[in-house]
């Protein structure tokens, strides 16, 4: 009887080779890889930003490229699944939806390591823009002045919380009315780093620039006045938000209002429905309501009462005179929170 042995070599000879990939079919699985990975990167860790508007600067600048985290007050699991990665609302350069709302499911929030701080620099979905999915809204950013249950007022250009004045940004802007013997150059303006433009009227130059600018203007041989230019206590603006039939305010004298928390509970009547219809229609995830005069229906029924199902935030900018913020446009929604400014990694003038 013969035997044949075989040789561990011999059975790796036996194996049936693995056939190798082609050329297309790494670059393939490489780009799939790629975009997995960026994917999770920007959804639960970190994600970069750029920054459209002045109305942070000195904070900020337009032009400025920073990292916003995500794990600091938790990443939130999306609420639109049908989305192409990497693609916000549109596809790049075309007015083309890269996404779907068919599909919405409830969102919630992953946990994370700090709690939002008075002051911090947050980028937030702009609450205002309904023909979008909450997710999917273009990205603000703005200091968070005013925390659930604050009471914010703003007097004479000051912001109070609870009656108590809050420390001012280090870099926050207003508008000053600079009036000179003749034509300002532009060379002064960038002399001082005013990047917010100037404009000219026929009472002077209207400037935002920080109240140390504001002194060195005022120390120049030429110039014949500085001061700050806002609107007085009983000027209106149509603009600001809730309801200026009924609340006769304006960007420099606003308020007070309270900043509705999860759990608060309000009495309905007609100047409560003005401060915060716009929250029970928009952003409380309500089915069927009526807003007629003083009174609330949901679903058909009638309330007395209306208890708050999440927390919200008033968000400013640091360039106090040239800023879209919650004094506009109303409060932001927990659910519409992105994350916290990191830090810049890149900054370059537009001009």
């Amino acid at each position: 009887m013969n035997l044949k042995l075989f040789s561990p070599k011999d059975k790796a000879v036996e194996k049936k080779e693995k056939p190798k990939k082609s050329t297309l079919r790494e670059w393939i699985d490489s780009i799939v890889f790629a975009i997995v990975a960026a994917t999770l990167i920007r959804g639960l860790i970190v994600e970069p930003f750029t920054i459209p508007t002045s109305s942070m600067e000195k904070s900020l600048l337009v032009g400025d490229y920073l990292f916003v985290s995500k794990f600091h007050y938790g990443a939130r699991t999306p609420k639109t699944l049908i989305q192409f990665p990497l693609a916000h609302q549109t596809f790049w350069g075309t007015p083309i939806p890269s996404y779907s709302d068919l599909i919405q499911i409830p969102q919630f929030r992953l946990p994370g390591i700090s709690e939002i701080q008075r002051n911090d620099a947050l980028v937030f979905n702009y609450p205002l823009e309904y023909q979008h999915p909450s997710d999917l809204r273009v990205h603000y950013i703005k200091r968070c002045i005013g925390l659930p249950g604050d009471k914010i007022e703003v007097r004479d250009l000051q912001v109070y919380i609870n009656d108590q004045p809050v420390e001012n940004p280090e870099f926050i802007q207003h508008r000053y009315r600079v009036v000179s013997d003749g034509v300002i150059n532009d060379r002064v303006f960038k002399k001082h780093d005013i990047t917010d433009t100037p404009y000219f009227t026929d009472n002077g130059y209207f400037v935002n620039c920080t109240e140390k600018v504001a002194k060195e203007f005022e120390a120049l041989p030429f110039i014949k006045e500085v001061s700050r230019a806002y609107m007085s206590e009983t000027q209106v603006n149509n603009r600001i938000y809730p309801d200026s039939k009924i609340f006769p305010w304006n960007e420099d004298f606003f308020g007070p209002i309270t900043i509705p928390m999860e759990g608060m509970r309000i009495v309905i009547n007609k100047e409560n429905l003005a401060k915060y219809k716009t929250v029970i229609i928009h952003y409380e995830d309500n089915d069927n309501v009526e807003i007629d005069g003083d009174k609330l229906k949901i679903d058909g029924q009638e309330i007395s009462e209306y208890t708050f199902k999440q927390n919200y935030y008033f968000m400013m900018g640091d360039n106090r005179h040239n800023s879209e913020d919650s004094r506009f446009w109303g409060f932001v929604p927990e659910d519409h929170i992105v994350g916290k400014a990191l830090f810049i990694w890149l900054s370059i003038d537009p001009n």
